[in-house]
């Protein structure tokens, strides 16, 4: 069972948030170790052949978070001063501390969207040959699920265009997919199938899988082994990690069947938000663990702070949640959020944006 809290916060606030359970403290406290800077680690060696496996890669490495599997990705793929196309609100755009360019000289050219994956037409609009005075184009890069579009999943007919024009303009693609196991779920395929074409793959232990800590950054077994030294050179070179390890492989053998109910309780409260005179909400988009809301307030002035309120008054109530910008709140179910917590977070909705529409 997991570390949950019946009578303690309902803490939606990310699906990093989990403790982790009793099989993953036993596992922990088991595990064979060594020391995995010099590959000699059993249990992150098990770990990495079942992560690569489960998305259809050759290899896989163990990373301490999605940002460093992120961003060894991008340096594997682009060279300096070359660009990194993504979304407009993608997750290595907005949440890895400009670390594109920090780390690896490269720059971003957003794209715009509807739900976070843009049309095949702007990401034709928006390739760069190399040659003359303009920054070229280096990499590709889409997340799937979309976190800061409100978790949503893309099946493969929205991502074959995609990947066709990547590789029609030879250049290599990035699937951030922190949360693919999620959209696996959503869409009914597996992780393997929305992973195919790309050339690395990242996803995370530590949010819907309920690991304490981890990533794994998937590819071809070539691309793995430069991978290891770049891991090293960010820092990110580890130990005796088969501790971490033993949990991770507790996660990712048994996580993705735990999603569902995760989604569903997403699904509930986005059909009682939606109710509320307080909250907008498209009840339909919810198709993962992730919500987003508008705050609706009309006396509040153009501009003005209207989440900040309200996310003060549910923390009294006992409800965590995380602003998305001044107007907009997010909400993560996750395993250690229950049925009945669910309706305690309802309740406080309804109390403080104003009880049910008429």
């Amino acid at each position: 069972m997991s570390a949950r809290r019946v009578d303690g916060p309902v803490d939606l606030r990310s699906d990093t948030v989990t403790r982790p359970d009793a099989a993953m403290r036993r596992a922990m406290a088991g595990a064979v170790v060594g020391d995995d800077v010099y590959g000699e680690d059993p249990t992150v060696r098990r770990l990495e052949e079942e992560a690569a496996a489960a998305v259809g890669q050759e290899a896989a490495l163990f990373v301490p978070s999605g940002i460093m599997g992120n961003q060894i990705a991008l340096r594997l793929l682009a060279p300096p001063g070359s660009e990194v196309l993504c979304d407009e609100r993608a997750h290595i755009l907005l949440y890895e501390m400009g670390a594109m360019a920090a780390l690896s000289g490269l720059q971003p050219r957003t794209l715009g969207s509807h739900d976070g994956l843009p049309p095949p037409a702007a990401w034709a609009a928006a390739l760069v040959p190399r040659g003359g005075y303009r920054v070229p184009t280096g990499v590709l890069a889409l997340e799937n699920s979309h976190n800061m579009a409100g978790g949503v999943p893309y099946p493969r007919e929205r991502i074959d265009p995609v990947l066709a024009l990547a590789r029609g303009a030879a250049l290599p693609a990035h699937l951030d997919g922190a949360r693919i196991f999620n959209a696996a779920a959503a869409v009914g395929t597996s992780a393997a199938e929305l992973a195919a074409g790309f050339d690395t793959v990242m996803f995370c232990l530590s949010k819907g899988l309920g690991a304490p800590v981890g990533s794994l950054l998937c590819a071809s077994r070539e691309r793995i082994r430069e991978a290891r030294q770049l891991r090293r050179l960010f820092g990110g070179g580890m130990r005796q990690v088969g501790v971490l390890a033993a949990a991770g492989l507790v996660a990712l053998r048994e996580g993705p069947r735990r999603l569902p109910r995760d989604h569903e309780h997403a699904r509930r409260l986005a059909a009682a938000l939606a109710e509320l005179p307080g909250a907008e909400i498209d009840p339909a988009r919810v198709r993962t663990n992730i919500l987003i809301f508008r705050v609706i307030d009309r006396r509040a002035a153009a501009g003005s702070d209207a989440a900040g309120p309200v996310l003060r008054r549910l923390a009294r109530l006992g409800v965590l949640a995380s602003p998305v910008d001044r107007e907009r709140i997010r909400l993560v179910t996750h395993r250690d959020v229950g049925g009945a917590q669910i309706e305690r977070a309802i309740a406080a909705l309804q109390k403080v944006l104003g009880g049910r529409r008429r």
